[in-house]
């Protein structure tokens, strides 16, 4: 299950290597976009700090009479940098070995894991990636600890069951059922489908889900290992100060501790380039992942692609669409009975077709602001002939 093997985490998309055929001059730059995301890591505190400062600035120019009443106010802003301490801590953890990963084995990058001691370079990370940081957090909130099991329980627990009712284990030999799960995340999806003894595969494009997805899966070796506070940039729609700071221990379940029945690994790269073996796997499950796509059409004819016939895709999730209102970049957008269209045009069989499956995504619980997708839940079946 070490998600750490360069030999499953170097197939190319970001981790691409010159085994794989990646260019030279690819690899060159994936290795700085890797570095650069190390450097996101490292400056999560700096930069976290640097925000706090900002709103203790405008705090103190306020006349005298409006900060006495915000006394309690500045004793937050005091805890808040505390938690971000806390945080920091864990990140630095998380990206301590990253050296192990992408085939970085043979380059020291020890020097970019040192905390900064000014903020000079801190300039060229784009402020994106230091909000990436921040999701990253909430993500293990969502995945890893018993406060995200709620949303763990809509989403994937439904697919998990529509799975394991359609390969009855007394039919098959589940250990040589391969499942694909792309956009893994930091892998628990991934990780409850091979405890169930099933060879499961998870696929995962982002840099900054698989050095966490990393850490978890292979360093945590207790539950409640650590300590994040997930919410302490949430300075909006907060009833109490206290749940700005609410602390969530994770992981509720250590995958060395309590090794799945099944195999597992982590793969890194573009699903679309890294995915290209006709009729592999019997099984494809997808959980907030096909509206990641610029076009949709390409991930299902890829999915058709790759599944076995008589094999099944299921899907569940919303048609947010991610590069909708990217500047620069092409994305179509097409209705669910336009996914349907597409899907029966593409030779798939639907099995179950359901909406208004209510999900939530890394939400606070706490907050004033409550959101949720009514999503879809789509079982197929690529057909035998």
């Amino acid at each position: 299950m070490d998600s750490s093997d360069p030999s499953s985490l170097g197939k190319g998309g970001e981790a691409g290597t010159a085994d794989n055929g990646v260019a030279v001059d690819d690899m060159e730059e994936e290795r700085k976009i890797f570095f650069k995301i190390i450097a996101a890591f490292k400056y999560y505190r700096h930069s976290s700090v640097i925000e706090l400062k900002r709103k203790e600035g405008f705090l103190q120019s306020l006349p005298q009479t409006h900060q006495n009443m915000l006394q309690n106010y500045q004793e937050h802003l005091r805890n808040l940098k505390c938690c971000i301490d806390v945080n920091a801590q864990v990140i630095k953890q998380i990206i301590q070995d990253a050296n192990c990963l992408f085939q970085n084995a043979d380059h020291n990058i020890e020097p970019a894991l040192q905390q900064p001691s000014d903020g000079r370079d801190a300039v060229k990370i784009r402020y994106q990636d230091f909000q990436k940081v921040q999701i990253t957090l909430k993500q293990i909130f969502r995945d890893w600890s018993e406060h995200g099991k709620l949303e763990r329980d809509q989403c994937y627990r439904p697919i998990v069951e529509e799975i394991t009712k359609f390969f009855d284990p007394s039919k098959y030999d589940l250990s040589k059922v391969k499942i694909l799960v792309p956009g893994a995340g930091l892998g628990r999806l991934t990780y409850e489908l091979a405890c169930q003894g099933f060879y499961c595969e998870g696929n995962e494009f982002s840099l900054f889900m698989l050095i966490a997805s990393n850490f978890v899966l292979n360093r945590c070796v207790i539950e409640k290992q650590c300590t994040i506070y997930p919410w302490v940039h949430q300075f909006v729609n907060n009833l109490s100060l206290k749940h700005q700071l609410e602390p969530v221990s994770f992981p509720d379940v250590s995958p060395t501790k309590f090794p799945p029945k099944g195999t597992m690994n982590m793969v890194a790269g573009d699903f679309l380039q890294v995915y290209r073996d006709e009729n592999y796997w019997e099984c494809i499950a997808t959980c907030f992942f096909i509206d990641c796509a610029n076009n949709i059409i390409e991930f299902v004819e890829v999915i058709k692609k790759i599944l076995k016939p008589g094999g099944i895709w299921v899907n569940l999730g919303p048609l947010l669409y991610h590069f909708s209102d990217v500047p620069h970049e092409g994305s179509i957008e097409p209705s669910y009975d336009d996914l349907l269209h597409i899907v029966r045009s593409l030779g798939f069989t639907i099995l179950r077709n359901e909406t208004d499956i209510v999900t939530t995504y890394s939400q606070n619980p706490n907050s004033m602001h409550q959101s949720h997708y009514n999503s879809i839940y789509l079982v197929c079946q690529k057909p035998i002939n």
